[in-house]
């Protein structure tokens, strides 16, 4: 921690600014730092041993700190005992011990308030200073005979510092009211008779509290750039409001508003006015502490209650009509409604996208989410974008972010108030929108090899209707569900965790375990899966279904094993139900939606070409051909086979499919050309000038079998 970093001189107060920054310009404590004395001569000669200072606010402790670093050869490193503990002190340790070690450079480490350090935090800087790693300049209020370990004073010298007497706060004033690079120096200040004495009076020996005071005075006295006269009147009315202007080591200020913030946070209204009460009496300005509960609304509250930042604004401009001392039932009732009401620092969240913004290469703004009036012809700018609008409930599934950070999650809604209410239907659409993209919604019979970009323009298209296809499938395994809350579930197939999350719910105290195709799968169901408490997330296994199950313990069962899509090529792939069936316990559930490639719409029921139907009547009854040589009553028969008993529904769905000449092109030379035996190019011509870029009703069969093991 760095007490001493450079800062544009003008955004600090005028106590910091004018620190002294050489022994000449230190002004007071004669007695330790007066020429000739052993203090001195030690600063000078950069001999200096181990010190303690010890004395009230503003008598210059930290200052003659500021003055060491300014002139020593040796490295200056400073901690605060508040903000720092053993794990900083270790560090700054470590990092002396190298610097004495390979460069034979010694290290001054400067303590701020090391009284605040307790006995097992003191001990652990002690063997360090007693070796001669570190030389320790310790600041302390409090009386380090009393606060601080006995075995650190014995080893330094203690040096009282007193409050400064009035000739040295006048020869401060005159020194910040002349200064023209830090001061007033640039300015035509005057004072009336006896103000700027009652200031040196009342500051009662603290120059934070002088310099504070005088800063107060002109930055309130008349218009900037002009000359000012400080009365006595405002000479007085500045003095009384010395609590308002510390620099930024900390002190009243600071430590107060960190306070009042907390005790909101916390939700303690009996703290909170408290704190409240105390920057009001010493002068604090209204204005700030506004500007800090309208930053909690929004870092504390949040969405828990998106009310409270209407409340603290209302409150605040109620102020600026109103002013003191009325005004101060507006701070009261903006306070208290902050400390009373529900909690959520999910907006955190836009500081993580700014982590990933700031550390990964930039994102491509996805096409369908491009400005569709600019070259929206020549690059296809918008094309694919779902309007929210013209769906049920005002949503639909697509994705929004780049490729790359998809999947990617920055909110998290809290468990409180309005966020509470809203979480369960986030969670929701998040699983819809990474279930959406995946390609194995349904088994197509025909084939193709897009380019990337058609294969997600046509996503992006089926994806609104696929999200509620998806819905429906997920509705009809789960319909008759037997799931007890400590249940085992497996899912084979998973894809993006479309059916871990319901399964998950379901069975809270249980065990989920599920395969997955491939690693991609794995990390986005990972990535969602990191907002869970680690017990409560899936197990995600990467391989073919079979394998996976029987890699797992011997003597783990299942209760319930959900699929989708694990029969499309039956009676290659029935073999699967071996393994299924010797997971489940006795009376377990077998629960698939399997699509039937062999019952979906054919391009002839769009394009009336005699060659359509003659190349189809070939592609669907070849019975070499594992994905349409079975039907429904087939698949109900190969899972009986192996021991299961049930039944099954069959559902329809309908999905409009934008067909591009790309797709287009490719079924009809893999598949439909093959089947005719021909190479005809007029042909398909044909076929994509009658059918791209319509939207066609495609539709698709599923099956869902639901089975137990007998």
């Amino acid at each position: 921690m760095e007490l001493f970093s450079a800062a544009k001189p003008d955004s600090q107060p005028l106590a910091y600014r004018m620190r002294p920054r050489t022994l000449e310009e230190y002004v007071g404590q004669e007695a330790i730092i007066g020429e000739g004395r052993l203090l001195r001569r030690a600063i000078q000669a950069d001999r200096l041993s181990s010190v303690i200072f010890y004395g009230p606010p503003g008598t210059g402790k930290t200052t003659l700190a500021r003055v060491i670093a300014n002139s020593t050869r040796r490295h200056f490193a400073t901690l605060n005992a508040v903000l720092s503990g053993v794990k900083e002190l270790r560090f700054e340790i470590d990092a002396a011990r190298e610097r004495l070690d390979l460069y034979q450079r010694g290290t001054i480490l400067f303590v701020d308030e090391v009284h605040r350090w307790n006995k097992s935090q003191q001990d652990a800087l002690l063997p360090w200073v007693e070796n001669g790693t570190v030389i320790l300049i310790g600041a302390t209020t409090e009386n380090p005979f009393f606060e601080v370990n006995a075995a650190l004073v014995s080893r330094s010298r203690i040096f009282q510092l007193k409050p400064l007497n009035a000739e040295d706060l006048m020869k401060i004033a005159h020194q910040a009211l002349g200064d023209r690079e830090r001061g007033y120096g640039n300015h035509e200040i005057t004072f009336e008779e006896g103000a700027l004495e009652h200031l040196v009076a009342v500051s009662d020996g603290d120059a934070r509290t002088l310099l504070n005071a005088i800063e107060l005075a002109v930055e309130t006295t008349g218009e900037p750039g002009r000359p000012k006269h400080i009365s006595l009147a405002a000479a007085e009315d500045s003095i009384q409001r010395k609590a308002v202007l510390y620099d930024k080591e900390g002190d009243y200020h600071f430590d107060v508003i960190s306070a009042f913030i907390k005790s909101i946070r916390g939700s303690d209204p009996d703290a909170a006015l408290y704190w409240l009460a105390r920057m009001v009496h010493a002068g604090e300005e209204p204005r700030f502490i506004f500007r800090r509960m309208l930053i909690s609304a929004a870092e504390d509250i949040g969405l828990a209650d998106p009310d409270a930042l209407v409340v603290v604004e209302a409150a605040a401009a109620a102020f600026e009509r109103i002013g003191l001392p009325e005004g101060r039932f507006h701070l009261a009732q903006a306070a208290l409604y902050l400390a009373t009401t529900k909690k959520s620092n999910s907006t955190m969240g836009f500081f993580d996208a700014l982590k990933n913004v700031a550390e990964e290469a930039r994102q491509e703004v996805p096409n369908h989410l491009r400005d569709s009036s600019r070259d929206a012809k020549g690059f296809g700018h918008g094309e694919g974008y779902l309007y929210p609008h013209a769906y049920s409930g005002h949503w639909v599934a697509q994705q929004y972010l780049p490729v790359a950070l998809q999947g990617k999650i920055f909110y998290h809604p809290g468990d409180q108030g309005y966020e509470a209410s809203i979480a369960s239907e986030i969670r929701a659409r998040r699983e819809e929108q990474l279930e959406s993209i995946q390609s194995d919604v349904f088994i197509e019979h025909l084939s193709y090899s897009p380019s990337s970009q058609v294969e997600t323009l046509w996503r992006q298209r089926s994806a609104g209707e696929r999200s509620t296809i998806l819905r429906s499938i997920r509705k009809a395994l789960f319909r008759d569900h037997t799931i007890r809350r400590s249940d085992r579930v497996f899912i084979a197939n998973a894809g993006s965790g479309f059916l871990i999350w319901e399964a998950l719910r379901l069975a809270p105290e249980g065990l989920c375990v599920a395969q997955v195709a491939d690693k991609r799968q794995q990390e986005m169901i990972d990535h969602y899966a990191n907002t869970l408490e680690v017990l409560e997330r899936p197990i995600i296994h990467v391989g073919d279904p079979g394998p996976v199950l029987r890699s797992l313990d011997g003597r783990l069962l299942f209760e319930h094993i959900y699929g989708r899509n694990i029969l499309s090529r039956l009676h290659a792939e029935k073999e699967i139900l071996e393994p299924l069936f010797e997971k489940l316990v006795d009376g377990g559930t077998l629960n698939i939606a399997q699509s039937i490639p062999s019952r979906s719409s054919r391009l002839s029921e769009f394009c009336p070409h005699p060659l359509l139907k003659e190349a189809e009547a070939v592609i669907y009854a070849d019975e070499a051909d594992p994905l349409v040589n079975w039907d429904e009553k087939e698949l109900e028969e190969a899972v009986e086979s192996y021991g299961f008993q049930g039944t099954t529904e069959v559902l329809s769905f309908t999905e409009n499919r934008i067909f591009t000449a790309d797709q287009l092109e490719g079924y009809l030379k893999n598949s439909y050309l093959p089947a005719l035996g021909i190479d005809d190019r007029s042909f398909v011509a044909s076929v994509v000038r009658a059918l791209e870029n319509r939207s066609l009703p495609f539709r698709q069969e599923i099956a869902i079998l639901h089975f137990i093991k007998a």
